[in-house]
């Protein structure tokens, strides 16, 4: 099997160094390609994979291939590459609201994967989303499975409206958590703490509030409910969030990602 990613940005060299890292390929068998100068100056100092700057190197050799340019580059990017690809291939999109269809029209091709990834991806603790065209196999499946594994996790959803809702959650969640990271440290900044102190402080609570959370059945309601006491300090700020709506807020915030995901997709259509 030969793999080539198709784009050297942040999502497309995570999922190229992730790969690179499986046992899964070797150097020899895994691509990738770019047209940007100085991205390929950069690749250069690499040696995880063969790096390429014409696509009739590498494409034609290629048994999958990972689409990784930003959406509004995805028709130049078929204009150009359409002329090497075969129906043997298998298409794997990273490409935001860009559909299978959209995708098989314009390369010609019948076998696509569509994949939502996050950012966490970048340190192996990502969280892929992904469906399928109806000709893609069992067996091609779990390959392409396998290789999305190797940037974290993912999980197989029943159809493409499944991908505009975990952009919601999972695709756009980063920023949501990042979010409430910042709005604590300037909480604790305000309260006197030092930046690399606030830094640790909010940190180490919400790495050791997942890893809990991870490592039990328990339902997020019933730790709320462990950490905050009748009268207590835990209670006085659970309450100002329920004072001020915080929870409907975030997901009426999930729901606007989702949306605009739907709409991102109808405009690419």
């Amino acid at each position: 099997m030969k793999v080539l990613v198709i784009g050297a940005g942040n999502m497309g060299l995570t999922y190229a160094e992730g790969m690179a890292k499986s046992a899964m390929l070797n150097r020899k068998n895994l691509m990738i390609f770019d047209k940007s100068a100085e991205i390929l100056t950069s690749l250069s100092s690499i040696d995880h994979f063969d790096v390429y700057d014409k696509i009739e190197d590498c494409l034609p050799e290629a048994d999958v291939v990972f689409l990784a340019v930003k959406p509004y580059h995805c028709d130049g990017l078929f204009e150009e590459i359409k002329s090497y690809v075969n129906n043997q291939q298998i298409f794997v999109s990273l490409m935001a609201g860009i559909t299978i269809k959209k995708i098989q029209d314009g390369l010609n091709v019948k076998k696509v994967v569509r994949s939502m990834p996050n950012l966490p991806a970048q340190v192996g603790k990502g969280v892929t989303s992904y469906t399928e065209a109806k000709e893609v196999s069992r067996v091609e499946l779990l390959m392409i499975r396998n290789l999305l594994d190797t940037t974290g996790e993912s999980i197989r959803v029943k159809n493409e409206n499944f991908i505009d809702a975990s952009t919601g959650i999972s695709g756009s969640g980063p920023a949501y958590v990042f979010y409430f990271m910042q709005s604590m440290l300037e909480a604790a900044l305000k309260m006197g703490f030092s930046q690399h102190d606030s830094k640790i402080l909010v940190s180490q609570t919400f790495e050791g509030a997942v890893e809990l959370f991870n490592q039990s059945d328990l339902s997020p309601n019933t730790w709320m409910e462990r950490v905050a006491s009748k009268g207590g300090t835990t209670r006085a700020a659970l309450d100002s969030m329920e004072d001020n709506n915080v929870k409907e807020l975030i997901k009426d915030a999930a729901y606007a990602a989702f949306d605009r995901a739907v709409e991102l997709g109808k405009e690419e259509a």
